[in-house]
């Protein structure tokens, strides 16, 4: 991808590998890059070389350089005054590093002769760079080579000992070189050299000498000076005047002070370090000076002091005179005194201490600044030496001892060694004098001590040492009344005691008691006294505090504060040092509440000292949070609501709201001033409560605060006026910090009034805030870059830089967070637009926010701004490729450089390819740039694509690459991260990107490979992003065999599915996956760290065995043993996971498990056949998820049932008898209570539907009605309620005693409460699902006397009777195409369903109940008159399988309720003789319909509108109405199969309506014999006619429809025989469905005999016939039955003869021929009987 592969590491790569950002973290790595490059680090400045004629002439005949990179080359050459060959080695690396343009743009930058220039000055500034970063890497080797907390150590040492030897000489002499380089001008350097670019050149000459000098310094902090290195150094550092005399000193100015300060500070540590007078120090105490390296120099000494002697004119010189007073001092005392003297006095007089302190401070914080520390360690020997050695008031003012001292003991280790040194030595002296001014002088004191504070081992001493101080020192102007005196007034006695502090009884105080002796000095202020007096100094302490709450209204407040501030200040760092120290602190902290709330309410308060109180207060609260804020809130200090904050419009308007005392400070004192020291302790003190996760109350009483700095301080923070550099940075940076710690507080419930963090999100969405925060992130990588530039410091970790990144990081994270927790609206917000608006110019926010992938030196700002345009991406309506406008291809190219390198952070290269995942969904144009793909031949027709050189495909094929895997540059996060972005490719459908990636070798074997690994077990894993990246890789491959067609697979995918079944990769993946489920039930979800990618892996190996179900084929896994392993390790997993009924992640695993199981259970039903028992894991399943949280577990509650549905159906399938199941009672048990529990709750949310108005219509049977909390719930097919109740349905069927049953009915009110909610459902016709599920339960149960009993005692008919009223009272007409006999398919529910469904219930319950159900069903049909005689004749008209089934049902209840023939003519006689006549006429219809196939058919075709359906099988579709392009032969099949289905369903509802009508006709036996039988209470039910029936309606049914009948039924029995030699294609089908209509028909030829027999005799005996009339009846009747009798002894003599397909047949040969002698025996008796009955009637 890049140009040209550079040949040497830039020094800016070296460097940032060295201080370990890059990908290279291994020692090893580490030390390989040294070994590399330490002689070029060696070389240092002197590896640039000057131009040559022998590297021109190189240049010129190298072939691989281009030329217009070998004249740009020259350009550079002779502009930098750099070796040719380096000048085009330096551009390259600038082109791979910092070149912001792309590469095709590159030739015309060349070309041009403006563009060329500003790129000439670009790497002008990078080459400067990589000198720095070059001295850099030296200074870092040397910083931590010897640091035993450093990973690297022992590689840098090892670097170091090779570079010792010469290092020091070599740089010395550059330094030499630079300070004396005569400055570059336009004719050596060509016209581009102007003043600015000399000033340039002259910044950065400054700034090596700097850097050489800190290098140099560090190497004799470890390393010992000669004395001759020292007399050079001490040379050169005076030519060079410390650095204020240089050879172009014309060209400094003011901005370059800061620099030549350091060179100063450098040059003079340096000749002190070489002195070392630490040494020197030791040689004295242990009397063996002559050891030291000076000692044996006299002329060196010498020339020292004649060198030195000519010093004492800048104040750089101050620290090396005094060093060299010492040396002389200690070494030859009595040797050239007067001119060691006269060098003491000039130290003295340029102020040594006052420069040691400020040159410290200018070195910046010791906290990780190596440097820093060791000018600290080298000065505190100077300073413990000079104090030894000579009496402390020879060496000017005390105070500026202690300051040095202070600066000094800032270095972390100093404090320690302080106090294990003997307190007579060193600076223990000056702590001594500090204790002789105590308390007379309060700050020196309490000063040193603070610092002196560094652990918790230093803070205990410190505690211990003021708890036991031991005298008392005060001042007297006059000598007082109560004292006895020495006669020579030296010593002094109390003769009273007396109270210290003039305060109020009672109070705290320390009491001098009498007799006290006190030393007496005389001295200027009068007479100090030094009291031998023991006391506390923390009680002191404590009555300062008090006594300045007594004057803080007068006017020695002032006084007063000077003395607190320091006992607040060493308070501060005593208990943020050591928190076990504040309970003994309690007197003093508690008393800080009211001294904020008095020192803020005076007219000029002492801002210092109310900061530190507020700095004090933040310690504590970090602490105790609850306790501060309960006593802040009484100060007044915090701003406060003065009445309660009730919505956010309220707080953003900050109506009754106040500022409170710091409100005031900040406006009228602090903005004015310009100094913020209360405002940085305020910011810190709010954040620090925030993050001590205070309750919600107190949480809303910091609402004012953050909106204080929301309103008042963010938007316009930048304005203010600052005294001091930093200062605002800082600021920003803060309230920043105060915005993230709410941000990412946990989200409180939800209260009426605002939280804390959505006043925060409103604010920033809606407000300037928000616009402030864009403007920070607006800052731009160039200013980021200028800013760090202009630092002086050696790229150390503090510095406005840094302040300024963090603050950028933090506005990032910030809006990030908004933008993610802010409630959706359509409305979009100022944040949002601001984000994402077009600006001209590429200068819009996305832009910027792009363009920090150019910045190089924290890591985490650019992924902070590409996590930001992932989340933008994701929400905003917004093109990033339209915002980018003509930088795009070049951010791209910045893009892919960084996500190539090998040296890269990983964590960028992630997020990089996390952002490029998210395009591929929501940025089109973004993702094309990106993919760079181009046209095959550049043909435009083509659809072939290749790669183009700029595709990020190629990165991610070398990452997926399985030969990169486990390298350093390929770690599994960054795997993952590219197998993700192919994952979201697939999804979205790139099909021009898959079509490329498949015409890549070994592409599938790549991405296969972690499928073929072995994990680590779960409890061991280390890297859960494994996990997801298996998951990635199946997730691909199931995309890839879903959408391509199996013959269009690549070769190279079959093969690797065939390899991962070979090599038993099912069983490892699914044995893999049990074992993470089973580690994550052990261990509850909480053990582990990778729930997210647990859930991953399991939703993908669900995703391919779901697949593997309909593609076994392509995936290879057909074995029917593998497939039941793979089953059963389901089924434990689902097992394992649900029963952690309180564990959240297992619930959620374990759900993903059940919808699997079923899947299979339906789809692998072969396979379970073998399975062993697989209910007694789902019955403990169930019992488990009872007890979850039913909000979560409502789906899977409803697979469990549906698992538990499918296996109770299998069993019986498998088995003839019902089989025995253990588990039966318990499972009952449960599945009962959850089915009252959600009928009770289906009760409770119908009727509140009902109330409210929400019932929903007809047709949408969609129930919004659930239970309150489910209120999106509906009555769905797959609900729980409806699943629960289709279980005990299977259950019921299973218990065929029905003694577990009644147990649970006798615990639950299960049947009542299912009536209820059935009745209410069916009045206001919704709940059709529950309805039916309902109704199926009740029919099950009815089939048994106990069950039949229970339903009909609960109340079942007045449930039903009356509400099923309002199902069918819609349809008027029976003829019409009513919704009751719609052509729906039969077998969808639907409320015709639900009355047939009723309707077979009340046939049940009276078929098994018979007399004591009767009265119900008379009710019933009672009420239900009117549909029951209009569906009997409704089939004449519509013979759609919806009306023939309900006509089926209605019979066959009338057929069980003809049973009670005398009941029903008691109490409903009309209806019985409509019944009776609707019946006959029926009859007569099924007969016609069955005679002409003909009219059937064309009935079929016209009146119901559409052709007929392709048969009986269940939601069947219907036949198109438009002409079929299928052959006809199906169209015909499909037709005779519909036909064949009608046929039986009419053959159906003649023989019940024959066997009806039996019970409605004496029985012939009685009316043959018995004489008495009253004829009146049998109607006559058939005319005396026998002329074949017409299809017309009012043709009465008649002796001939009965022939007719009997006629049809044998014609068919015919045709039932001829169909018993079938072709043998469907020879086992057709032999099965004929046995059913053969017994049918024969049936209905019985019944009809027996009708016609009992109603012929009927008429014979009924003497209101005519004689003639009954003489013509015998005639037609003996004649006709005569016929009859023929065709049945011909059908019955011919018996059924054995098929010639029997040989074909399963079963054994004997069974056709013994059915048919079977049948034929009935055949003879009812050949007998007619025979009988036709001589009855000759007679």
């Amino acid at each position: 991808m890049a140009a040209a592969e550079m040949c040497v590491r830039s020094s800016r790569e070296l460097w940032t590998i060295l201080i370990g950002r890059s990908a290279l973290r291994d020692q090893t790595q580490i030390e390989a890059e040294l070994d590399r490059n330490w002689e070029r680090l060696l070389s240092g400045l002197s590896y640039y070389k000057p131009p040559s004629s022998a590297s021109a002439e190189k240049l010129k005949a190298d072939k691989d350089v281009a030329p217009p990179m070998k004249d740009f080359g020259f350009r550079i050459s002779k502009f930098l005054g750099l070796d040719e060959q380096q000048s085009v080695q330096i551009l390259q690396c600038y082109l791979q590093e910092d070149y912001r343009g792309t590469r095709d743009a590159l030739k015309s930058v060349l070309q041009d002769e403006r563009q060329s220039q500003a790129l000439l000055l670009k790497v002008f500034d990078y080459y400067y760079e990589e000198r720095m970063c070059m001295l850099r890497c030296v200074l870092l080797l040397l910083t931590y080579f010897q640091d035993e907390r450093h990973p690297y150590r022992a590689e840098y040492s090892k670097c170091v000992d090779k570079l010792e030897k010469e290092l020091v000489f070599k740089y010395r002499h550059h330094f030499e070189q630079l300070f004396r380089a005569e400055a570059p001008s336009w004719e050596t350097h060509g016209n581009l050299m102007t003043e600015r670019q000399v000033s340039r050149w002259f910044l950065q000459c400054l700034r090596e000498q700097a850097l050489l000098l800190e290098i140099i310094f560090l190497y004799y902090a470890y390393f010992e000076m000669a004395p001759n290195d020292l007399l050079a150094f001490t040379k050169i550092f005076k030519d060079q005047g410390f650095g204020s005399r240089q050879t172009n000193r014309h060209l400094v100015d003011k901005s370059m002070d800061a620099l030549i300060d350091r060179i100063g500070y450098f040059s003079s540590l340096i000749l002190v370090e070489g002195m070392d007078i630490d040494f020197l120090h030791k040689c004295a105490l242990e009397d063996r000076t002559e050891e030291h390296q000076f000692a044996n120099t006299p002329a060196v000494c010498k020339e020292m002091d004649q060198l030195l002697q000519t010093f004492g004119d800048i104040p750089h010189h101050a620290p090396v005179l005094l060093a060299w007073v010492l040396l002389r001092h200690t070494l030859s005392p009595d040797e050239s005194s007067p001119v060691i003297r006269r060098i003491g006095n000039t130290s003295l007089q340029l102020g040594v201490f006052q420069y040691l302190t400020s040159m410290l401070k200018a070195l910046g914080g010791s906290g990780n600044n190596c440097t820093a520390s060791t000018a600290r360690m080298c000065v505190y020997g100077l300073i413990s030496f000079v104090i030894t050695s000579f009496e402390e008031d020879a060496l000017g003012s005390q105070q500026h001892l202690i300051d040095a001292a202070c600066e000094v003991l800032a270095a972390p280790s100093l404090a320690e060694l302080f106090w294990e040194t003997k307190p007579t030595l060193g600076l223990g002296m000056i702590l001594d004098s500090a204790i002789g001014m105590f308390p007379q002088k309060i700050g020196p004191l309490l000063q040193l001590l603070t610092a002196l504070l560094s652990d918790k081992s230093t803070a205990k001493r410190v505690y211990s040492f003021l708890d036991k101080m031991s005298y008392y020192t005060e001042v007297y102007k006059r000598k007082p009344n109560d004292i006895l005196s020495h006669e020579d007034e030296t010593i002094w006695r109390r003769q009273t005691p007396k109270l210290i502090y003039p305060l109020g009884l009672g109070q705290t105080n320390l009491r001098m008691p009498l007799g006290t002796l006190g030393q007496v000095v005389l001295g200027e202020q009068g007479y100090m006294v030094r009291w031998d007096y023991s006391y506390s100094c923390w009680t002191l302490f404590t009555c300062e505090i008090e006594m300045l709450l007594h004057v803080v209204s007068t006017a020695d407040v002032i006084q007063h504060c000077q003395r607190v501030k320091p006992i607040l200040d060493l308070v501060h760092k005593v208990i943020s040092t050591d928190w076990s120290i504040s309970d003994c602190l309690l007197p003093i902290t508690s008393r800080i509440y009211m001294l904020l709330q008095r020192l803020t309410s005076v007219i000029n308060p002492p801002i210092d000292v109310i900061a530190s109180c507020v700095n004090c207060l933040t310690v504590l609260a970090a602490r105790m949070p609850a306790k501060v804020w309960a006593d802040l809130h009484h100060t007044g200090f915090l701003p406060f609501a003065s009445s309660p904050v009730t919505s956010i419009a309220q707080s953003i308007s900050a109506e009754g709201m106040k500022a409170g005392n710091y409100g005031n400070l900040l406006i009228l004192i602090e903005q004015p001033q310009g100094e913020y020291a209360v405002t940085i302790a305020f910011l810190r003190l709010i954040t620090t409560l925030v993050k001590g996760q205070l309750g919600s109350t107190q949480n809303k009483g910091l609402i004012p605060c953050v909106l204080l700095v929301l309103k008042e301080m963010l938007p316009t923070y930048h304005k203010w006026r600052y005294n001091a550099y930093g200062v605002r940075e800082r600021i920003g940076c803060l309230i920043l910090e105060l915005i993230h710690a709410i941000l990412n507080l946990n989200p409180e419930g939800e209260g009426s009034a605002p939280s804390l963090q959505s006043l925060c999100i409103y604010s920033l969405a809606n407000t300037e805030a928000g616009q402030a925060v864009v403007s920070i992130m607006g800052v731009g990588v160039d200013t980021i870059d200028v800013v760090m530039a202009a630092q002086p410091s050696s790229g150390g970790s503090e510095g406005p830089g840094q302040m300024l990144i963090q603050t950028v990081k933090l506005a990032f994270s910030v809006t990030n967070n908004v933008i993610r927790l802010k409630p959706p609206s359509d409305n979009v917000s100022p944040l949002e637009q601001a984000l994402t608006q077009h600006g001209g110019h590429g200068n819009n926010l996305i832009a910027i926010l792009a363009k920090y992938i150019y910045h190089k030196h924290d890591p985490a700002l650019p992924r902070l701004a590409i996590q930001l345009l992932k989340r933008l991406a994701t929400v905003a309506p917004m093109s990033v490729y339209a915002c980018l406008g003509s930088d795009a291809a070049a951010i791209r190219d910045a893009f892919l450089t960084r996500l190539q390198s090998k040296t890269e952070d990983m964590r960028i290269k992630v997020m990089i390819l996390e952002f490029l995942t998210i395009a591929v969904e929501t940025q089109p144009g973004l993702i094309e740039l990106f993919l760079n793909l181009e046209l095959k031949n550049g043909a435009e027709g083509s659809k072939e694509f290749l790669l183009g050189e700029w595709s990020c495909l190629q990165v991610v094929l070398e990452l997926i690459d399985s030969r990169q895997q486990g390298k350093y540059w390929c770690p599994p996060l960054l795997h993952r991260a590219a197998l993700s972005f192919l994952h979201a490719l697939w999804q979205d459908r790139r099909d021009s990107a898959i079509s490329v990636l498949h015409t890549k070798e070994k592409f599938w074997e790549n991405l296969a490979t972690p499928l073929f690994g072995t994990l680590p077990p779960p409890s061991e894993t280390t890297e859960p992003c494994i996990l997801e990246t298996c998951a990635l890789v199946m997730k691909i491959i199931c995309l890839e065999i879903y959408y391509v067609a199996s013959g269009s697979l690549e070769k190279s995918l079959k093969d690797t599915l065939v390899k991962f079944s070979s090599s038993k990769r099912y069983e490892y993946w699914s044995m893999y996956v049990t074992s993470l489920v089973y580690h994550m039930a052990e261990t509850e979800g909480d053990g582990i760290r990778s729930v997210t990618e647990c859930q991953m892996l399991v939703s993908a190996w669900r995703m391919l065995l779901i697949l593997s179900t309909s593609h076994s084929d392509v995936m290879q896994l057909t074995d029917g043993s593998v497939r039941e392993q793979l089953f059963l390790d389901v089924l434990s997993g689902t097992k394992a996971a649900l029963l952690v009924p309180m564990s959240v992640p297992c619930l959620r695993l374990g759900s993903m498990l059940a919808t699997l199981l079923l899947i299979l259970l339906k789809q692998w039903k072969s396979v379970l056949v073998s399975a062993p028992d697989i209910l007694d894991p789902l019955a403990q399943v169930l019992e488990s998820i009872l007890q979850a949280d039913q909000q979560l577990m409502e789906r899977t509650k409803a697979k469990v049932f549906s698992a538990l549905l499918s296996v109770l159906q299998n069993l019986q399938q498998k088995e003839d008898e019902p089989p025995h199941i253990p588990q039966l009672p318990q499972l009952l048990l449960s599945v009962c209570e959850t089915a009252q529990e959600e009928t009770l709750a289906l009760l409770d949310s119908t009727r509140h539907a009902a109330v409210f108005g929400e019932s929903v219509s007809e047709d949408k049977d969609s129930m919004e009605t659930d239970t309150a909390p489910r209120a999106l719930h509906k009555d769905q097919r797959d609900g729980v309620c409806v699943l629960a109740l289709h279980l005990a349905k299977e259950l019921c069927k299973m218990d065929v005693e029905g003694d577990h049953w009644l147990q649970v009915m006798r615990k639950l009110p299960v049947i009542p409460s299912i009536l209820g909610t059935l009745e209410l459902s069916l009045r206001l016709k919704q709940n059709l699902h529950f309805t039916e599920a309902a109704l199926h339960l009740l029919l099950t149960m009815s089939h048994t006397q106990q069950g039949a009993a229970a339903v009909a005692g609960a109340g079942v008919i007045q449930s039903i009777c009356l509400p099923l009223l309002s199902v069918h009272e819609i349809s008027t007409n029976g003829a019409s195409q009513s919704s009751g006999f719609s052509r729906k398919s039969q077998d969808a529910p639907s409320w015709p369903g639900v009355y047939r469904l009723s309707m077979s219930l009340m046939e049940s319950l009276l078929k098994t109940l018979r007399y004591n159900f009767l009265n119900d069903a008379l009710d019933f049909v009672g009420v239900h008159q009117e549909r029951i005689l209009q569906c009997l004749n409704a089939v004449r008209t519509v013979q759609s399988l919806a009306c023939l089934d309900e006509a089926d049902h209605t019979v066959g209840f009338l057929l069980q309720l003809s049973h009670f023939c005398k009941e029903w003519q008691f109490h409903l006689p009309q209806l019985l003789r409509d019944v009776q006549v609707n019946l006959c006429y029926l009859c007569q219809t099924c007969t016609y319909l069955l005679h002409s196939k003909k009219m059937l058919r064309h009935y079929l075709q016209t009146k119901n509108g559409d052709a007929i359906p392709a048969g009986p099988l269940p939601r069947s579709q219907r036949a198109p109405q438009t002409p079929s392009k299928q052959p006809s032969s199906e169209e015909e099949q499909a037709e005779h199969r519909a036909l064949q289905t009608v046929q039986c369903s009419l053959l159906k509802i003649l023989s019940k309506t024959l066997a009806a009508l039996r019970h409605f006709t004496p029985d012939f036996c009685q009316i043959l014999l018995d004489q008495s039988l009253d004829l009146a209470q049998y109607n006559i039910l058939f005319v005396l006619s026998f002329t074949t029936p017409a299809f017309e309606s009012d043709v009465a049914p008649s002796f001939g429809t009965l022939l007719a009948t009997i006629n049809v039924s044998l014609s068919m029995l015919g045709e039932v025989e001829k169909k018993k030699e079938p072709a043998p294609s469907n020879v086992g089908s057709s032999f099965e469905e004929t046995k059913p209509v053969k017994s049918l028909l024969m049936f209905s030829m019985e019944n009809c005999f027996h009708v016609l027999i009992s109603q012929a005799v009927r008429y014979l005996k009924d003497p209101t016939v005519h004689l003639r009339d009954k003489q013509r009846m015998k005639q037609e009747l003996s004649s006709e039955l005569s016929t009859l009798l023929s065709s049945l002894n011909r059908y019955f003599r011919r018996g059924s003869p054995s098929s010639p397909a029997g040989g074909l047949l399963p079963s054994p040969q004997g069974k056709p021929s013994a059915s048919g002698s079977k049948s034929g025996l009935e055949g003879q008796d009812l050949i007998q009987l007619v025979q009988a009955f036709v001589k009855h009637v000759q007679r």
